[in-house]
């Protein structure tokens, strides 16, 4: 129900995404807020890998609790504040959707809302309703 939108005319992705996914009609989205790093217990890491791995699970617990699958991910955007190592943000994103790929975009902005925050991610999610 979900297809990726890869046409041969253009150049491919830079990553592991998709240039646009399409979703039939009838589909149930879920859209996201943007979803920050801090733990169950209130807590944010330090690091970027760590804050990457807490948004991630997070953002795993949101599509379980609206009865989806990761795989049922179409656009991923992301927030990173400068000057950070795009490469375990974008390591987190691989991990967590083990192999599926969705149209991603990634924002490297001044600040986020909290000063502790070094990264904030969205999503939506089409699945068949």
């Amino acid at each position: 129900m979900n297809a990726a939108v890869m046409p041969p005319t253009i150049a491919p992705p830079a990553a592991n995404y998709v240039h646009a996914m399409a979703s039939t009609a009838g589909s149930r989205l879920l859209h996201t807020s943007g979803v920050v790093p801090i733990r169950p217990d209130g807590t944010v890491p330090d690091a970027l890998a760590d804050q990457a791995s807490v948004v991630w699970a997070n953002l795993t617990a949101i599509v379980a609790e609206a009865g989806m699958a990761m795989s049922d991910i179409v656009s991923v955007t992301t927030y990173v504040i400068a000057g950070q190592a795009l490469a375990d943000v974008m390591a987190a994103r691989d991990a967590a959707l083990a192999g599926h790929r969705a149209a991603s975009t990634l924002l490297v902005v001044p600040e986020l809302a909290r000063a502790e925050w070094k990264l904030e991610i969205s999503l939506v999610a089409a699945s068949a309703t």
